[in-house]
């Protein structure tokens, strides 16, 4: 699967590591950044570059990383078209795609090492929304609050 990743600085270095890692695993990894450690950038302008390449169809899936997790996923909620949920738990990776059709991961730098990273990233590109009936029908209606 092609997958867009991004992280500011605090995510910087679990981007890295995941990035080698999605390779490994056969997947293309589309790089918006951060290229390079820089103390002083921004999470909003990643999840920006996540999420409008998620919604311009340039990769089904995206993966945010920063500090916490929090900021980044709140960043790309603003954006049309991004389902975008913090998870740190295995079950919440997976069914946030199954029954939500979450299109973006959102993980704390700070928070998750990288094997549980790995696992998280496994069941959120592993899974695919269930589109019926009342997980289409709700997915419906969040499409409508965007209007």
């Amino acid at each position: 699967m092609r997958v867009v990743l991004g992280a500011d600085h605090a995510g910087f270095a679990l981007k890295e590591a995941l990035k080698g890692y999605l390779s490994e695993q056969g997947h293309e990894v589309v790089d918006v950044g951060a290229h390079e450690y820089d103390g002083g950038d921004d999470y909003p302008d990643f999840s920006e570059a996540v999420g409008r390449a998620v919604v311009a169809g340039e990769a089904p899936r995206g993966i945010l990383v920063c500090g916490s997790g929090v900021g980044a996923c709140i960043a790309a909620n603003k954006i049309n078209g991004v389902r975008a949920c913090l998870c740190h738990d295995i079950y919440s990776a997976t069914q946030g795609v199954e029954h939500d059709d979450m299109n973006v991961l959102c993980l704390g730098g700070l928070i998750v090492g990288e094997a549980l990273a790995r696992k998280l990233i496994d069941g959120f590109l592993a899974a695919e929304f269930v589109a019926e009936g009342r997980f289409q029908r709700r997915l419906d209606k969040v499409l409508a609050l965007e209007d």
